[in-house]
């Protein structure tokens, strides 16, 4: 006799209650576990199919609405609840501004212990949508099917995609049709991809045996209207490569750089790769209060481009710089924080790990005539010591914006050691961001805090906390 599935429950009449992490709604079942749903917005009232159970809670989906809440709204992408990108996107923008500040206060006051001062509201983005600077988007020659065509006994034809991993799916292609994240010519220049190789019988990659030549296509945009274009091959057909990116670039002559790279390794990420130049030039460039900087294939570069402005003026203003501050920039990335807050500093120190993104910020701050930055490579704990910073000077300000997992405690104990007057702390995971204020608490008062919304129709939110010298 087969195992008994007892994970598989029917749960009606329930109230969704919240948004939680992850862009899933929370919902109480009968016996007081909670119960992530995906797809629902709080207010709805439906009956919730479980799939998954654990000791304390419930994964599951909604099979049945009796209320509607009155905060839903109809969503504008034909692909929504299949792709993973835009969890939100049935919910009304003003309520995804509520739960992503809920999320924000929750973090700094549960896990930072943190006595917040006046909480500035979040800010909010003006493109709810086509807000992105970049995409990527992979290759499959067995596209997911809809629940729809795997019953159906029809010939399903074609079955090559260009679109996204359907989530916890490594091998599973949803084809994409229209996307709503970038701005046009986006979703023209892909579809086109799609269209021309499969006129010309262009194998697309398989995950799973691990063949075919197309394997992912990854686009930028910049607001000076420049565009970049990347072809990953897997296979290194010179013929059919160019033959694409010919026609690619014939028919959309606006492309500014268009590159490829061949890679046959086992995972499609490009950063160990040699990627090769095919037309024009091999960056381009984004401008913000007319600093320009150059974006190549590998750069790192905020993926909300009017945002990211917006972010960088509150960090600025978080700073309170009068010009004579030594300024050290932790996690600088490519030093466009570094180069935006350097007029109204004396001097600006960047420090990254990663070697291509700091000859990056050097290139930029050469073009931009800027000479009172100076950037430094190395691991952040190990180059952030007494020695380097009797070499460059005390801070009285640091900025830092670390990776999502947040600071290393020798970071936040050399902070603690040189205390600067001012920190300010930009962060993409206001959890690990309030673990770190905690640590910081002993010297340190939080004074301001805002978070800003990079990513509508997502449960993602960036915060900015001051904190100043108790």
């Amino acid at each position: 006799m087969g195992r008994k599935n007892t994970d598989k429950v029917v749960f009606h009449q329930i109230q969704v209650l919240d948004a939680g992490a992850k862009g899933v709604s929370v919902a109480k079942a009968p016996d007081g576990k909670v119960i992530f749903i995906p797809n629902v917005v709080p207010g709805d009232v439906v009956d919730v199919q479980t799939f998954k159970k654990r000791k304390a809670y419930y994964e599951g989906k909604a099979v049945k609405f009796h209320e509607l809440s009155e905060h839903r709204i109809d969503p504008i992408c034909e692909h929504f609840g299949v792709c993973g990108g835009c969890k939100w996107q049935n919910m009304k923008y003003s309520q995804q501004l509520y739960y992503k500040q809920n999320e924000v206060k929750n973090h700094l006051q549960r896990i930072g212990k943190i006595d917040l001062p006046e909480f500035e509201d979040i800010l909010g983005s003006e493109k709810q949508f086509f807000y992105r600077n970049k995409m990527e988007f992979s290759f499959s020659n067995s596209r997911w099917l809809t629940e729809k065509e795997i019953e159906s006994t029809e010939d399903l034809g074609n079955r090559n995609a260009l679109g996204f991993h359907i989530p916890k799916m490594w091998d599973k292609i949803l084809d994409i049709n229209k996307c709503h994240l970038q701005e046009d010519p986006s979703n023209a220049i892909r579809n086109e991809i799609r269209a021309f190789a499969n006129e010309n019988n262009l194998a697309f990659f398989n995950p799973r045996e691990h063949s075919g030549l197309l394997r992912t296509f990854m686009i930028r945009t910049a607001s000076t209207g420049e565009i970049m274009v990347l072809i990953q091959f897997f296979e290194n057909d010179k013929a059919s490569r160019e033959l694409l990116l010919d026609h690619l670039y014939a028919k959309f002559p606006q492309i500014t750089s268009l590159q490829y790279v061949v890679n046959s390794k086992a995972n499609d990420t490009i950063y160990d790769q040699n990627i090769k130049l095919y037309k024009g030039r091999d960056y381009i460039l984004e401008e913000m209060e007319g600093l320009k900087f150059s974006i190549n294939a590998k750069s790192f570069y905020q993926t909300n481009s009017d945002q990211a402005y917006e972010l960088y003026k509150i960090t600025r203003d978080f700073a309170g710089l009068s010009g004579n501050e030594t300024v050290y920039d932790l996690y600088t990335g490519t030093g466009t924080i570094a180069q935006f807050v350097s007029k109204k500093a004396k001097k600006v120190i960047g420090v990254e790990s990663v070697p291509e993104a700091i000859l990056d910020a050097k290139a930029n701050a050469e073009r931009n005539n800027i000479t009172n930055c100076e950037f430094f490579v190395g691991d952040m704990k190990v180059v952030f010591n007494e020695a380097f910073i009797a070499q460059h000077g005390k801070p009285d300000v640091i900025i830092t914006d670390p990776p999502r997992d947040g600071m290393h405690k020798d970071v936040i104990d050399q902070i603690l050691k040189i205390a600067p007057e001012k920190v300010v702390y930009v962060s993409c995971n206001s959890a690990t961001q309030a673990r770190d204020l905690a640590l910081m608490d002993e010297k340190y008062k939080v004074t301001r805090v805002r978070p800003v919304d990079m990513f509508p129709q997502t449960h993602h939110v960036e915060n900015v906390v001051l904190l100043e010298l108790r």
